[in-house]
C-alpha cells in the first residue's frame, strides 16, 4: 500500500524527530515575484489538498501578492516542527496534535479550517451495521491513533485494549481476515479494498460525534503577530481555492497528477467523489460565516473531548491553538 489516510498521517507526525535527510515532492508555478511562502501538506498530492493546488493552478496566490510553494510531506517527516523551525510558512494539520502542542510550549495556532469534520473513520467487511459489533474483533489501529480516537472508541463501543492489532498501512492482514477492522479514510483504504474487489462497510467518525475539523491551516504564532497581511492572503486564496476546486477540480488536479506520479486520474476522482459525498467544506457555521469557518465552541468540544479522555490537561491554556479573526474578515462563501 502506497499511502496511508489523511488523519492517520497527521498523527503519524509528531513532534520529535529528525529534520534532515529529506526529500519532498514540490510545486510551485512561479508566476510572479510575489512573497515566498511555502506550504507542507501533511502527505503526498492528492483529492485532499486539491484546493491548494487549484488556488496555485489558478493563480490565486499569485493575485494576493504570494509566491507559493506547496511541498508535499512523506512518512519520516516532522511537519509541525519544520513549521516550527521555520522551514515552513504553513502546514496542513491536526486539531489533537495542534492542541497537544500548544500545551507543551510549541507556538502554533490554526488560522483556518479545511475540512469541518474530520474524514477519519473505521473500515470492516461487507455485513457489519454498527460497530458495537466488533466487541472482540481485531481491528487494525497505528501506534499514533491511541492517542487519538481509540480511547473514544473503548468508552463508546466497550472495546478492550487486546483488540488493537498494530497497522502498519498494509492492509493485506484484514484483506485475509474476515472478522478484521482497520482505521481507514474513505478515499485510501476503501480506494484500496475497491481495487481488490473486496466488498467493506465504511463508519465516519464525525457522525457518531468525533469532534475535530479536519486539516487546519497553521502557522507560527509569530507570524500571525507580525505578518498578518501574509497569512490573511494565504487564507483568502487557499479558500478561494477549495471554493473552485468542489466546483471544478480539473486545474488542480493537473498539478496534483505533476506533482504526484503515484496518483491516477482514476483515484483523484474517487477522492474527490468521497469529500462531496461527505459534504467536507460545510457545515451550518460556513453557512454563516465562509469557508474555513472555526468557533470557539467547536475548539473547546475538541478540547473537552481530550481532556474526558486523558489526552490534554485540563488546565491547557487551549485558546492560543487557534484564531478566527482570518476567516472571520474574509468571509469567502461557498459558491
Amino acid at each position: 500500500m502506497s499511502r496511508m489516510s489523511l488523519s492517520r498521517r497527521k498523527t503519524v507526525l509528531g513532534l520529535a524527530g529528525s529534520l534532515g535527510g529529506l526529500s519532498m515532492p514540490l510545486i510551485s508555478r512561479a508566476q510572479n515575484a510575489g512573497t515566498p511562502a511555502k506550504l507542507i501538506t501533511s502527505w503526498y498530492a492528492q483529492a485532499e489538498f486539491g484546493g491548494f493546488y487549484q488556488a496555485l493552478a489558478k493563480g490565486y496566490y499569485a493575485q494576493e501578492g504570494l509566491d507559493v510553494t506547496i511541498e508535499a510531506a512523506s512518512p519520516q517527516m516532522n511537519v509541525p516542527q519544520l513549521l516550527a523551525a521555520g522551514r515552513a510558512d504553513f502546514i496542513t494539520g491536526y486539531d489533537f496534535q495542534l492542541l497537544s502542542a500548544v500545551a507543551s510550549g510549541i507556538p502554533l495556532v490554526a488560522v483556518a479550517s479545511t475540512f469541518q469534520h474530520d474524514q477519519q473513520g473505521l473500515m470492516t467487511h461487507a455485513g457489519v451495521k454498527d460497530l458495537a459489533q466488533l466487541r472482540d474483533h481485531p481491528i487494525l489501529i497505528a501506534a499514533s491513533s491511541h492517542a487519538t480516537f481509540w480511547p473514544w472508541l473503548k468508552n463508546r463501543f466497550g472495546y478492550r485494549e487486546e483488540q488493537a492489532r498494530p497497522y502498519s498501512f498494509n492492509l493485506q492482514p484484514f484483506f485475509l481476515d474476515p472478522e478484521m477492522a482497520v482505521q481507514a479514510y474513505a478515499s485510501s483504504e476503501l480506494w484500496d479494498a475497491r481495487q481488490k474487489g473486496m466488498p467493506v462497510e465504511f463508519f465516519l467518525f464525525k457522525d457518531l460525534g468525533y469532534p475535530p475539523y479536519g486539516a487546519p491551516m497553521v502557522t507560527t504564532q509569530q507570524m500571525v503577530a507580525t505578518d498578518k497581511k501574509k497569512v490573511s492572503s494565504f487564507v483568502k486564496a487557499s479558500l478561494m481555492g477549495w471554493r473552485d476546486y468542489f466546483q471544478n477540480p480539473n486545474p488542480g488536479n493537473a498539478l496534483i497528477l505533476k506533482a504526484n506520479p503515484n496518483m491516477t486520474l482514476e483515484h483523484l476522482a474517487f477522492g474527490y467523489a468521497g469529500l462531496k459525498k461527505a459534504d467536507a467544506l460545510s457545515s451550518p457555521d460556513v453557512k454563516e460565516r465562509g469557508l474555513g469557518a472555526m468557533t470557539l465552541a467547536r475548539w473547546q468540544a475538541t478540547r473537552d473531548f481530550m481532556v474526558s479522555q486523558n489526552l490534554l490537561p485540563a488546565d491547557a491554556n487551549w485558546k492560543n491553538a487557534f484564531t478566527t479573526e482570518f476567516v472571520d474578515t474574509l468571509r469567502v462563501m461557498p459558491a
